[in-house]
């Protein structure tokens, strides 16, 4: 595509060019409709779990609001099918964590989802929109009643991060259309299929948080994608699209922020893209906003990819939240006979979960089932004091330093190495020639930490 680009493409520095194995970037976006039932989890999101506020036995519609609670930071879960609840249960989470969870029964003679419903979501008409019609408060109000948190993974309640802070004020809303993540291509698709919605979603975090300017961080390997959305934001104000290297982690937004603007975010965990103005939402949540603001439609639904080469039919979904990943991947033809790894995710920062009942969460973006040459293990060996992964790390961190705390233990040491600012990306075992899982070393000395601190803090000791 002659002309696509513009400029020199964003950059940060450090972090790595793993292949980007995008096999699904072609397939569009098809509707999955369950027939079986789907386990919908009381606990999607950073914060406080939801309480069922529906009884056994009750019918709900699609979109009727089935868990609530009064915390602050949490957000409200809705029926994704029309069905009837089932007895409560636990259920494990992708990432590995049991809560509880509502089963959720479709009807037997069909209707579990409105007949255009894939229509209705992908399409329609935006043109007519105006995002300065609505309040900021109500935008805010709007996006907590629909349950909306972010799909890039981190799933902190969207209202939140949007709601306007004097002390902070926001002058720049980064909408993340990257995708660095190998295999996956949910938002690919999405901004290919469903630009409208993705670009009033913008514009509605533009007007709640007050920023003037809204800019569109696409990766270069999207030639499509950048093309598109250029046109889709054609004359609107303060809103332009930005060519990003295509270099991982460039989606992270500790990442993202410098290269594009040239901002460095203070360290986490206290430090947030407020401290420097700018606020960062992913392209799937931008189109969530616009269908809960505008449409009133709560989060019911996602788009997922199923991918890799232990799949038979990889593609793309849009998927009622809750559905098992078993379902899912029949629906793609099934397992292939070498696959040997299922993970929750991409293969660089997805878990990979221990069966395939583990139910999509809002923060499902993509299974990734790995054939056995892709998922070649290898014996872990001693660290050799290379350095690969201090000089790769994007947040300039230690890893090393940080997981030999950890192995012995010592976890305040590996705190005071900034062990919890670590966001777990993956580089350091990607370039590690030891064959190190540092990342899983340093999630595991995250959990123990954070389990000291709460026994500590409930003795009353200092923490």
């Amino acid at each position: 595509m002659i002309g696509v680009f513009s400029g020199k493409r964003k950059q940060f520095k450090r972090g790595i060019h793993p292949p980007h194995r995008k096999y699904t970037q072609a397939a569009p976006i098809r509707l999955f409709v369950p027939t079986g039932e789907l386990t919908v989890p009381m606990a999607q999101h950073i914060g406080a779990a939801c309480v069922a506020v529906v009884k056994a036995g009750q019918v709900v519609e699609m979109g009727e609001k089935i868990a609530d609670t009064d915390a602050f930071v949490s957000a409200p879960i809705h029926s994704p099918i029309r069905g009837t609840v089932g007895a409560g249960t636990i259920c494990l989470l992708p990432s590995g964590r049991r809560v509880p969870a509502l089963q959720i029964k479709p009807p037997a003679d069909g209707g579990a989802i409105p007949d255009g419903f894939l229509k209705e979501f992908l399409d329609g008409d935006w043109e007519g929109v105006e995002p300065s019609a609505y309040d900021p408060e109500e935008i805010c109000a709007a996006i907590r009643s629909a349950g909306i948190v972010g799909q890039g993974g981190a799933t902190f309640p969207t209202f939140i991060k949007l709601k306007r802070d004097p002390k902070r004020p926001v002058d720049t809303v980064l909408l993340n259309g990257a995708e660095c993540e190998p295999y996956l291509t949910a938002d690919h698709r999405l901004m290919l299929e469903s630009p409208g919605p993705i670009v009033v979603g913008l514009q509605l975090a533009m007007r709640s948080t007050g920023a003037q300017r809204g800019l569109v961080c696409i990766e270069d390997n999207k030639p499509d994608a950048i093309e598109i959305m250029r046109k889709a934001t054609a004359g609107r104000p303060g809103i332009e699209v930005v060519v990003c290297a295509s270099k991982y982690p460039m989606g992270g937004e500790r990442q993202l922020i410098p290269a594009v603007l040239g901002r460095v975010v203070p360290s986490a965990p206290k430090g947030l893209p407020l401290d420097v103005g700018a606020v960062v939402i992913n392209v799937a949540t931008a189109h969530t906003i616009a269908r809960a603001v505008v449409r009133r439609r709560p989060f019911t639904h996602r788009v997922v990819t199923v991918t890799g080469r232990g799949v038979r039919e990889p593609g793309n979904w849009l998927v009622p939240i809750g559905t098992p990943f078993a379902d899912l991947i029949e629906a793609c033809g099934g397992l292939t006979e070498d696959a040997v790894k299922v993970l929750a995710g991409g293969p660089m920062m997805g878990p990979c979960v221990p069966h395939l009942n583990v139910p999509v969460v809002k923060g499902t973006g993509g299974i990734t089932v790995l054939s056995a040459e892709e998922a070649a293990s290898f014996r872990e060996g001693p660290c050799i004091r290379c350095g690969r992964c201090i000089d790769n790390c994007p947040l300039h961190l230690a890893p090393t330093k940080i997981v030999h705390a950890v192995k012995h233990r010592d976890y305040a040491l590996a705190a005071e190495y900034d062990m919890n600012a670590c966001c777990e990306c993956g580089c350091c075992a990607y370039v590690c020639p030891a064959r190190i899982p540092l990342p899983q070393y340093i999630r595991a000395g995250k959990n123990q930490w954070r389990v000291l601190q709460e026994a500590r803090a409930a003795s009353g000791a200092p923490t």
